[in-house]
């Protein structure tokens, strides 16, 4: 009886026990659960009562109310990077956490961008130009340009004609700071008929020839004309480059042109940038700056073994590596008897100059990164297409084949000859050179054009340049600064040739002007094994 009367004691002690332990279970689970939902709410408040931490991804792009005119407020945003210790109020500094700071330092850094105008200390050094013979519109000088100020850049010398130089477009160019416009007149033709390098043997085989050719000698004959701008102005580079090239600044401290040149040793006379060339993934590209994230790099960038033993598939069955040049562009320091050499390199007249090529940093070449680039092609030039003609009007190949499809294939030929060698669809292909290294992707210059069309800095530009001359105004002073401007650039090419006075004598037996080239070929292939 008496174990009878217990089994109930213990059945009942044991019922207690495990509903404590449900008990003590249950309360755990309910703290770990609202703790980081308190946790979480803590860190809300504490964000909205300090204004919110800087996300990395949205500080890079500026604030599209950021433009001149606009609420004094919103017109403190900036990119990453261009914070300083003077420039930071000490309020700001106890509002910012740590973490803030790491998230900004993740970013890419900008430090000469204000505002639209770029209005820079004019104590910066180096002071770079970039000077360029162009016919395009703005939509693609813009961007162009902004990027490259951005970038440090201070000074442009445009050669215009054609389009770039209608009066709807070249009064904007002319409005921004820092940009010098130079008409091709018949005056400025004459002048640069009797310039030094017009009479010189290494230019000469480059004459009176059509299309890439006589764009090859205009080039050269504005460079020499803006060598003597850039003098005077108190530059300390030049920079030749085309208005589908973007400078990519890799290995610099800073995503900065001004940083790169800063860093190089006093006794350099040259800086040559190695040329990636775009990849395109599809054949409806419209705008290419802000587009184009593929890049096939350069031969100068790559392990030997690894071009030559992909070289196949990086080709794609065309005539080359590259679809057009491979040789890079080249930064001169601005010096006594600085000449050019060709468009994309320099030479001087009395020294062999010490120049290094970089390892990091490249010009993109945006080419036949748009379908219509294989017509607009076509319509500037006037060659037959046939395999003997386009010789005379093309330095390289697939110009050359481009000139004719374009010219005798219908439109749907067209753009299946343009996927076909211009349009990298295949993505296995494409994942093997890319897990390679000759294929990569980069994404800054995207970043930065696209930062600056959402700020509204391009549209603030054209705004700008419209408000401050009527048309009537506009067309008497240009017409009135067509002929100063020129004469003033042309008198300082004769002035040039005339005060480092040596004869074009000395120079009959140099070599020819360096032309683009492709990069090495296959046939190439032993010779660079056995160095």
């Amino acid at each position: 009886m008496k174990s009878m009367h217990r089994a109930p004691l213990i059945s009942s002690s044991s019922s207690s026990s495990s509903s404590s332990s449900n008990s003590f279970v249950s309360r755990l689970l309910l703290l770990l659960t609202l703790l980081p939902v308190s946790l979480a709410c803590l860190a809300f408040i504490l964000q909205w009562r300090g204004g919110g931490l800087a996300d990395p991804a949205s500080a890079s792009v500026i604030s599209s109310t950021s433009v001149p005119g606009g609420n004094s407020d919103l017109n403190h945003e900036v990119f990453p990077g261009m914070e300083t210790v003077s420039s930071v109020s000490p309020k700001a500094h106890q509002s910012s956490s740590d973490c803030s700071n790491l998230a900004r330092s993740s970013s890419p850094s900008f430090p000469y961008y204000g505002d639209w105008k770029f209005g820079v200390d004019s104590n910066l050094k180096p002071k770079i130009c970039i000077t360029t013979s162009t016919s395009a519109g703005l939509d693609q000088i813009l961007p162009w340009m902004f990027y490259h100020k951005v970038l440090g850049v201070s000074t442009f010398f445009l050669f215009v004609e054609g389009k770039a130089a209608t009066p709807s477009i070249s009064k904007v160019l002319e409005s921004i700071p820092g940009v010098k416009v130079i008409y091709r007149t018949k005056e400025l033709e004459e002048k640069q008929a009797k310039s030094r390098i017009w009479n010189e043997t290494w230019l000469s085989s480059f004459f009176y020839k059509p299309c890439n050719y006589e764009l090859f000698v205009k080039q050269s004959l504005n460079m020499e004309m803006a060598i003597v701008m850039a003098r005077d102005a108190g530059m300390d580079w030049i920079l030749h480059l085309d208005t589908d090239e973007l400078i990519y600044p890799a290995g610099a401290r800073e995503y900065s042109l001004r940083r790169l040149l800063l860093d190089v040793p006093p006794n350099v006379d040259m800086v040559i940038f190695p040329n990636y060339e775009s990849s395109v993934e599809r054949d409806d590209i419209k705008d290419p700056f802000t587009e184009v994230s593929m890049f096939k790099k350069n031969y100068d960038h790559l392990p030997k073994d690894t071009y030559f033993g992909m070289y196949k598939e990086a080709t794609r069955n065309n005539p080359n590596y590259f679809l057009t040049y491979g040789n890079g562009k080249s930064v001169a320091r601005v010096q006594d008897h600085l000449r050019p050499n060709g468009a994309h390199r320099w030479h001087n007249y009395m020294k062999t100059p010490n120049e290094i090529k970089l390892e990091e940093a490249a010009v993109l070449h945006y080419t036949y990164a748009k379908f219509s680039d294989l017509t607009s092609r076509r319509d500037r030039c006037g060659c037959k297409p046939t395999k003997e003609d386009v010789k005379r009007c093309f330095m390289l190949d697939f110009d050359r084949s481009a000139f004719i499809i374009a010219s005798t294939a219908t439109e749907d030929e067209m753009i299946s000859w343009y996927r076909e060698h211009v349009v990298w669809g295949d993505k296995e292909v494409k994942m093997k050179l890319l897990r390679k290294g000759i294929l990569t992707r980069i994404y800054s210059p995207m970043v930065v054009i696209q930062a600056l069309k959402e700020s509204g800095v391009f549209s603030s530009v054209v705004s700008s340049a419209s408000s401050n001359l009527s048309k009537k105004q506009f067309l008497a002073s240009m017409h009135k600064g067509n002929s100063s401007k020129t004469t003033e650039a042309e008198s300082l090419a004769l002035k040039d040739k005339e005060s480092q006075g040596i004869s074009a004598r000395h120079l009959l037996g140099t070599e020819s002007a360096v032309p683009p080239l492709s990069p090495p070929g296959m046939e190439h292939a032993r010779f660079v094994t056995e160095d």
